[in-house]
């Protein structure tokens, strides 16, 4: 059984999914993750291997209407042509006639040029093409734009997190219906080595990946044996003694391993 968050458009999202940036021949890394599990597949334009999605999706024996497939468009498409350009050429790429979640890939670009990509993105929707919208790397005060736009508020916004970097905190007390945080880069580098993780792996029998995943859980992975680990992160729990001790490891802005560009114009 696979563990989903609902969304405020009422779509269900699977909680664990796999990531292919920089995975240039992804598709067997797609059909390892969902033969053993996982439904969920987190791509973007800007990684260049939508099409390499479809065929894992396609090879793996699960039904398309089973998967939910993210993409994003990057911040050179921003204008309402360019992102409805961009949206049409993903689902080319992808072999089928809509993604289940589609962001802005970043805040990038200004005020005028995100709101314009944004609104392409609704109108995607509203032709089919997208099932729900979103942004990533936002920060509070471009989700707030949107709003003051008088825009339909995103569903999700996906942001680096992790034991070091845990920014979604600081969005949902500002937004009392926030969107979904989707996360990414759980796996820091060097965590698996940190005092506390080795102590909960111990604690827990599990990996340190594991801890880190159930923790944050959108893992990157063309190694086989990792991607099925790291989806092995169900019917256990952290208890809240020990969710604390992760929370402390957080690190804020210093703790990013990625661009992280949430506090951008």
């Amino acid at each position: 059984m696979v563990e989903t968050v609902t969304l405020s458009d009422g779509h269900t999202m699977p909680v664990i999914g796999l990531g292919v940036y920089l995975n240039d021949e992804c598709a067997e890394a797609c059909r390892v993750a969902l033969q053993n599990g996982y439904r969920m597949i987190d791509g973007a334009r800007y990684y260049e291997n939508e099409a390499q999605v479809g065929v894992g999706v396609g090879k793996s024996g699960v039904k398309r209407e089973d998967v939910f497939i993210t993409s994003k468009v990057y911040h050179p498409d921003f204008t309402y042509d360019g992102t409805t350009a961009a949206l049409k050429e993903s689902i080319a790429n992808l072999g089928s006639s809509y993604y289940d979640l589609y962001l802005t890939h970043s805040a990038t670009g200004g005020k005028d040029a995100r709101l314009a990509a944004y609104r392409a993105l609704l109108d995607g929707k509203a032709n089919g093409m997208i099932k729900s919208v979103g942004v990533s790397n936002y920060s509070a005060k471009h989700i707030e734009e949107i709003r003051e736009a008088g825009l339909d508020i995103p569903v999700v916004n996906q942001i680096e997190a992790s034991i070091s970097t845990n920014g979604s905190q600081t969005i949902a007390r500002k937004f009392k219906s926030s969107p979904v945080t989707s996360a990414y880069s759980p796996l820091v580098c060097g965590a698996l080595d940190n005092p506390v993780i080795q102590e909960l792996s111990t604690k827990y029998s599990k990996d340190p990946a594991q801890i880190l995943v159930r923790f944050v859980p959108l893992p990157k992975s063309s190694h086989p044996g990792r991607i099925i680990s790291n989806g092995q992160v169900f019917g256990w729990e952290i208890e809240p003694t020990d969710m604390a001790k992760l929370d402390a490891l957080d690190r804020g802005k210093d703790g990013a391993v990625t661009w992280n560009p949430v506090d951008v114009d």
